[in-house]
Formats: C-alpha cells, structure tokens, sequence
C-alpha cells in the first residue's frame, strides 16, 4: 500500500510538500483546505478584472534551491521577439521587477530602508538631522548592552531618533502595541542583518556599479536591500494555482472547503485527522505522515490525546494580527513621479501618525497585468488590526469610506478621483512575538513529540515566515521523511537571509 502525507493548508509550505513527495517519492499527498482559494497567503484576489496581491509577494530568495523550483515551473518571461504560440503556458512566466520602496511622513517620501543621503537629510531639516546623527553616534558608542525588547533591537541598529521617527509608529501600528513589548526575536527573524550602516554602504555601493549588469541573485545583498526581483505575470497565486494543478495531474489530492477540526493519536504518533465542508459533511483522512500549517492555538484544540496544563495554556495565550486590505480603483494619484507619472514604488510605508492606513501598494507595479484598465491605477491600501477591533468588525462600505478618506487626508489623492472599491479581510496573519511567546519553546516540545507531524509554514510555526522561508520548512522537512532520518531541529534553525540555517539569536 502506497504512503500518504495529509497536509493542511493550501498555502507555498502545504503545497510545495505536496508536490516534493510527488516529484521524488510514491508518497500520495491529500491537501486539505478550509478556504475555496488556493495560495494561503500567497493567493491572488480578483475583482472585476482587477487582481490583488495579500502582503505583496516578492518571489526573492537567497537559497538556491527555492530560486531553481520557482522558475522551474515559470521561467523569466522570453524576449517578446522570440515569443511563438500563445496560451496559459506562454502566460505562465516570471517577470523581473524593479523594487523600489518608500517611507510616507511628514507629506514626504524616505528611501527605504533609510539611509542618510541628501535626499533624506534635506526632507528631515538640519535640526532633526542632527539629533539623528548624534542618537545613532551615540547608539555606536554606547549600545545597549542586553537587547530586551524590539525597541531597543532598533535603537542600537539606528539610534534613538530614527527609530522614534521612522519605525515606531509603523511597527506600532502592525502589532497594536509598544515596541517595548514585542520580543527582540522579531527582530532577528526579519531584519537582523539590516542597520543604518548596511543601508548606507549598500548605497554607496549602489551608485559605483550602475552600469554593471546586475545579478538576479544579489546574495551579497541584506535582503531588505534587493533591488530586483522576480514576480508571477498574474499574481502569486498563478504560480500556486499551477503547482495545485500539478499535484492533481500528478495523482495528489487537494480538497477545498474542507476544515480540519480534529486530530486522533495514539501513542507518539498522529493517526488520523477529521474534516468537515460547508455542507456540513464530515470524513476522516488516515495518513503515514502529517504536515500542518494551520495556527497552532487552533491544531493544540483539536487534538484529541490529553494536553499538559502548561502546553495548553502556552498555546492559548499565542497572539495574532489580522489584516485588511482595501483595494481602491482611481482614475490618478496626486502624487507623482518627478516627471508626472505614476509613482514607481511597490509599496509605501505610511509612518504617518494621524492616520490608521500602515501600507499602500501600487499594484500596478508588480505587475501590469494586475490591473484590467492600463488607463487606471490600482492600488491596496493595508490596515492592520484583531479580529476583536471596532476596524475589523466594520461593513465594507465604512472601510472604503475610511480609506479613501484617510489616503485623502495624506494628500495621496483626491476622493473624487475613486471609481471603485474591494475590501479583503485575512484573518491570523500575521504571528506575534509576544502573549504567551516568551514560553513557545514548551509548546514546541510538546509538538515535536509526535513522531510523524510535521510543523511547518508561517502559522504552522507560529513563526514570521517569508514565503521562501515557509518552502524550505517543506523541503526540508520531505528531505528527512524520504532519507529516513528526520531532524525537526532543522526546521526550527531555517533562515533563507542565510543559505542554510540562522544563528540561535541571543
């Protein structure tokens, strides 16, 4: 009898196990997920024509084998000349994209990540240049010596008056809570390598080698500081809708609408698990092997062996933050490029603290393809919150009047110009590193216990995944399945700003 690996969630962890087993083994895969969207995060909303990215996907990765699977199975997009046929294949392609990010404040835009150029010095004033040239002189001279708290990661990393300027009232919206009291492990996850110094000789660096041809790769590169990078014609969500179709062809099953709510052990190791759809029907899945990428508070409920007082309470207390995007249609922005045209970023960081609005993006320029009118401009404006906020719980109408409102108010544009509207709301997001977080490890343990569960993905870890990062918890979870010899340690040690694995942070 041939093995089989049941796997929950539909997103780039569940999926690209899926098609690993498929790829390399007679292992049948089941996918098993609880929305009607292939993708998880990674998925692409369509409205009228229009297509919405979640987040923004940048198809970057410093380890080369992610950058292999991916254009494995979309390649770069050829040469228009040489173009033969048409089709979904000949759709099915990567564009390379220029990156351009910005910070929104004080009505002005900041490169990001901020680097004290001419540019950023004359928008701050000489006043407040100087106090951030002083505080960060003083955060080199005399760091804080134990990093405790994700406020004191960025202030010896930028000094004090950047950090009060450009980081803290973002980061604050994002996690609706002082950065005192967020864990310096967010840090870590996301932006360890970056600091004012990196920012300002990758500039440097930036302007003596213009003219040389550049490398897609940029592993020299922190990677907040990539300059290019490669994106699906139509969205992320066309590459994960062709990887579930290759699962299918293959003979893997990917069932949609079907929740896992239930979960039978025995021993040390997972049986089998119950799921039921929409219409109420309920079937059991029995598997050699179990992935998860579903959150972990919701995985701990649903297992049906006795779990240890302190597991559960561990599990209970892991926080979360939710996330709406609001897609607006508008005739034009009022804020331009110097030369009248359309801003070139691919997302705006919105420090403005007179507004809820965290991040804006321009869909437009990930992908032209996103947008059905090319006379239009197509953007995403992305508000962070709980499920349990007044933000969350109110009607689409009220969000988009708040919205273009809000974006009115910052002088980004005029209401007059908005022609239509989508509101998209994603619950548990985005993992926190506080709550109950001080002690995953005793969730973890516990977790880890079951012989053939597989933890992987952003929620499946509880852990601030890119989407490179997730595929490798796959991968690197299949490799230990097929060679016999699984080590869950390296799951946990994965980080793709290295090739293979992170430092334990401190």
């Amino acid at each position: 009898m041939k093995r089989r690996a049941i796997i929950i969630g539909a997103g780039p962890a569940g999926l690209t196990a899926a098609l690993e087993f498929l790829r390399r083994s007679d292992v049948t895969p089941v996918v098993l997920e609880a929305s009607h969207e292939i993708g998880g995060l990674a998925r692409t909303v369509r409205y009228k024509g229009n297509r919405m990215d979640i987040g923004g996907h940048r198809f970057f990765s410093k380890n080369d084998r992610v950058m292999r699977w991916w254009l494995d199975l979309m390649p770069l997009e050829p040469d228009r000349k040489e173009v033969v046929g048409n089709g979904p294949a000949m759709d099915r392609v990567m564009l390379v994209r220029p990156r351009k990010s910005r910070i929104y404040y004080l009505r002005k835009f900041f490169d990001y990540p901020i680097a004290l150029t001419a540019g950023t010095l004359s928008n701050l004033g000489l006043a407040r240049a100087l106090k951030v040239g002083a505080s960060y002189l003083k955060a080199r001279v005399v760091p804080i010596r134990s990093e405790k708290s994700l406020k004191d990661f960025l202030i010896n990393r930028f000094g004090r008056e950047l950090y009060q300027t450009f980081f803290k009232s973002y980061t604050e919206k994002v996690w609706g809570r002082p950065c005192d009291d967020i864990s310096v492990e967010w840090g870590a996850q996301r932006i360890k390598g970056l600091s004012l110094t990196t920012s300002i000789k990758h500039f440097a660096r930036t302007i003596f080698s213009r003219n040389k041809r550049k490398d897609i790769a940029q592993k020299e590169t922190d990677t907040s500081l990539i300059e290019r990078f490669l994106y699906p014609k139509f969205g992320p969500g066309q590459l994960w809708e062709h990887v579930a179709d290759l699962v299918r062809g293959r003979g893997g099953e990917v069932h949609l609408g079907w929740r896992v709510d239930r979960i039978h052990c025995g021993g040390n190791r997972v049986l089998s698990i119950d799921a039921t759809n929409d219409a109420g029907e309920r079937q059991t899945f029995a598997g050699d092997y179990f992935f998860s990428t579903m959150p972990m508070r919701d995985l701990v409920r649903a297992i049906d062996v006795p779990v240890p007082a302190n597991v559960r309470e561990v599990s209970e207390g892991l926080e979360y933050r939710d996330f709406i995007t609001i897609g607006l249609l508008v005739d034009r922005l009022k804020v331009q490029e110097p030369d009248g045209g359309l801003l070139k970023d691919t997302w705006i960081y919105v420090q403005e603290p007179d507004v809820l609005l965290g991040r804006l993006q321009i869909f437009n320029n990930w992908s032209p393809h996103l947008v059905a009118d090319p006379a239009k401009v197509w953007i995403g404006l992305e508000y962070f919150c709980c499920e349990t906020d007044d933000l969350w719980k109110m009607t689409d109408e009220e969000l988009k009047r708040l919205a273009i409102a809000e974006v009115a108010k910052i002088g980004i544009l005029d209401a007059a110009d908005v022609v239509d509207g989508h509101v998209v709301r994603v619950p548990k997001t985005y993992p926190a590193y506080f709550g109950t977080y001080n002690r995953f490890d005793e969730l973890r343990s516990f977790m880890d216990s079951f012989e053939n569960l597989f933890l992987v993905g952003r929620n499946g870890m509880h852990k601030y995944n890119n989407q490179d990062h997730s595929m490798l918890t796959a991968m690197t979870a299949v490799d230990g399945i097929l060679s016999g010899h699984p080590d869950k340690r390296a799951l946990w040690e994965i980080n793709t700003e290295q090739q293979h694995h992170e430092e334990k942070p401190s």
